[in-house]
């Protein structure tokens, strides 16, 4: 297969949608079958409301497993990136065999760890006695599947960083399309409800990591993946792959763990009836949002590839010009999905469910969820920009901040305006992260970029 993109001389904008729209496509099918899991469990008879309610406690605990594979992977190919763009293949192949040895590493402490402790966890998460049942099945068989999430995940970074953005998405496309067909066939056909699935996605998810897995030994990549060696191992190279990654990683656990608070303070201040409806409320909710978080990052990390070879190079110009193309697609597909939030959501909601008093609630939910995602382009793309050039403290600093306010507002706000007003602390934390973003761009970016010419 052909290399599809030189990131050091194609033109800028090209790179941009050459390397963006496949990861955006990647994304949104990702968060399809996801999508199509909780559709398929939300329309199981007789328990699907319930069901959904207890896989919805099961997601961010899923995310959070999986953000692992982006820690390792997105760090990994951002350093990998930044030796090409210097000519220093050989240690970009080490960075490829240590990346690799990670995630076999973490994916066996991760199995061990989430299977010892699942029931606490859901306990304190927010499963009821009447969602628990559903929550324990699908996580036990999910947990067990760690290894293929982890490495599916993780290794495509390091075939879309080589140039290949249309691998990449069809790594994605397998597992997608495996999981579309076998859902129905596990769920409905066999009769195994919320553990058909769950086995479902893992074998969605082997699918994709074989796929990823023998395209990087294979012939047609430049930099293969290799074994390493006891003595061959680098402390200082794992130090510089987590401390890339660690930025990207924190967005999607901390992502988790609001969503774990979130549900959590449903289920404490709506009680025990009101409380699960408004968990199955926050699922739907959610899943509309990864619509658009999805493709945003995809949009803002597939494209890092670019900023960080040419920042390896010290062709600063065609880093500014890719922020700038990468943020205009970004506050284009924004506004796009802002006005389709606002015509279409019941369109989505009838999907899971159509009781009437929940698709009401849960247009409601994604109108407040969605009030500032135009802004929210900022922080995604300036934060993921800041990765890209090695600033992950900055990064790491505007990430933490705002899942800070978010915590902050998720944990407050039900206390003096009750479970409902929870919603609220999505654009409020969205809001106020942007303004800070675009500041700490104006402070830094040009500065960064300058020293790098200096160097």
């Amino acid at each position: 297969m052909k290399q599809t993109t030189d990131l050091g001389r194609d033109k800028v904008w090209v790179l941009v949608l050459k390397l963006a729209v496949p990861s955006m496509i990647a994304q949104f099918v990702t968060v399809l079958y996801s999508i199509i899991d909780r559709m398929f469990i939300g329309n199981i008879p007789k328990i699907g409301d319930l069901a959904l309610a207890g896989v919805g406690i099961c997601g961010p605990i899923v995310t959070l497993l999986t953000s692992f594979g982006t820690l390792i992977g997105l760090g990994g190919s951002i350093l990998m990136s930044m030796r090409l763009g210097a000519g220093r293949k050989k240690q970009a192949q080490s960075i490829l065999a240590h990346s690799f040895a990670m995630l076999v590493v973490f994916s066996a402490l991760l199995t061990f760890i989430f299977l010892l402790t699942k029931k606490y966890l859901l306990l304190w998460f927010g499963a009821s006695a009447a969602t628990f049942v559903y929550a324990d099945t699908y996580l036990t068989i999910y947990t067990a599947g760690t290894f293929f999430a982890l490495m599916a995940i993780g290794l495509n970074y390091f075939i879309t960083c080589q140039g290949f953005p249309g691998v990449g998405m069809t790594t994605v496309l397998i597992g997608a399309v495996t999981n579309m067909i076998l859902d129905p066939v596990f769920i409905f056909v066999l009769h195994m409800d919320v553990a058909g699935a769950a086995i479902a996605t893992v074998i969605a998810q082997f699918a994709s990591c074989a796929f990823a897995f023998c395209f990087l030994i294979g012939k047609k990549v430049p930099i293969k993946i290799t074994l390493l060696r006891k003595p061959a191992w680098s402390p200082m190279i794992i130090k510089r792959i987590l401390i890339l990654g660690v930025s990207p990683f924190l967005i999607l656990a901390t992502d988790s763990v609001i969503i774990i608070v979130l549900n959590a303070m449903l289920q404490k201040y709506g009680g025990p009836g009101e409380g699960d409806t408004l968990i199955t409320c926050a699922t739907i909710v959610q899943s509309y949002m990864m619509l658009i978080t999805g493709p945003m990052l995809g949009i803002s990390s597939g494209t890092q590839a670019i900023l960080s070879y040419n920042y390896g190079a010290k062709a600063v110009d065609r880093v500014k010009k890719a922020e700038k193309y990468i943020l205009l697609l970004c506050l284009c597909f924004t506004t796009v999905m802002f006005v389709l939030s606002r015509v279409v959501p019941g369109y989505f909601i009838r999907i899971f469910s159509d009781e009437s008093s929940l698709v009401s609630l849960s247009t409601w939910g994604i109108g407040v969820f969605t009030m500032l995602i135009i802004p929210l382009s900022f922080q995604y793309v300036f934060v993921d920009g800041f990765t890209a050039l090695g600033l992950s403290r900055t990064a790491l600093f505007l990430s933490m901040f705002r899942k800070g306010d978010y915590m902050l507002f998720t944990i407050f706000l039900p206390i003096f305006f009750g479970a409902k007003s929870a919603f609220y602390a999505q654009p409020i934390a969205d809001g106020i992260a942007s303004v800070m973003s675009v500041a700490a761009f104006f402070l830094f970016f040009k500065k960064h970029l300058e020293k790098r010419l200096s160097q």
